[in-house]
């Protein structure tokens, strides 16, 4: 495997004066190519900032992070948009969902917005992503129609849409049931054998982190393991 994400020295730190609070202090972090990791620590360990600079959302006050050979520290913001719409998706552990629109035209969005409309080819991958997903036969429901775990299999469909090399899962299990869990891992394990997507899970479900390949813990700002 080869390195997809280097990330090195990387600080984040909120607030100025006596209000500064250091979140990440020098963390280091690599990420192979196909991959499925888990993001384990306590609450405000740093978790979801880390997730949120890996994809590009947030900037680091310093420190290094390239992702495909890209330096997403020196990109111009408009850069950093495009690259995380063509190479970054997302499952949150609110879905996020846009309740009106049916499963297909969530699970399409993506493709839409680089596209500036809909496709047929992107309707085709969105009626593939959410048939492998167990969901052919809820395809042009309104999302606001169905049930939590089905809910989050449409947001992995859609956080797949634009075959990003790396999907970003923050707590993707966290308000599901446990047989709910495991299906939406299993899922995950299935896209990452056929397309080779890197997945980086934060979650604190031990049995969760337990079906990744490789479990990383954030201590005091830093990532071990």
């Amino acid at each position: 495997m080869s390195a997809l994400v280097v990330v090195q020295d990387l600080v984040k730190t909120f607030g100025a004066g006596l209000t500064e609070t250091p979140v990440l202090r020098g963390l280091n972090l690599t990420l192979q190519t196909g991959e499925v990791s888990a993001l384990l620590g306590p609450s405000g360990s740093g978790k979801s900032t880390l997730l949120t600079i890996l994809g590009t959302l947030m900037q680091p006050t310093s420190g290094a992070h390239q992702m495909l050979g890209c330096d997403l520290v020196r990109a111009s913001d408009s850069a950093r948009t495009a690259f995380r719409n063509q190479h970054i998706g997302f499952v949150f552990q609110f879905h996020n969902l846009l309740p009106d629109f049916t499963a297909l035209e969530n699970v399409i969005f993506p493709a839409a917005i680089r596209a500036g409309r809909e496709t047929a080819v992107a309707q085709a991958r969105g009626k593939d992503l959410l048939a492998r997903m167990g969901l052919q036969d809820r395809i042009h429901f309104p999302t606001a129609h169905l049930s939590g775990g089905q809910k989050q299999r449409v947001a992995v469909a859609r956080a797949l849409m634009n075959r990003p090399e790396l999907v970003l899962a923050d707590e993707p299990t966290g308000n599901l049931d446990r047989a709910s869990a495991g299906q939406v891992m299993e899922l995950i394990a299935q896209i990452n054998q056929d397309e080779g997507t890197t997945f980086l899970i934060s979650t604190h479900d031990e049995k969760i982190a337990a079906l990744c390949a490789r479990q990383l813990v954030v201590v005091d700002g830093q990532v071990q393991g």
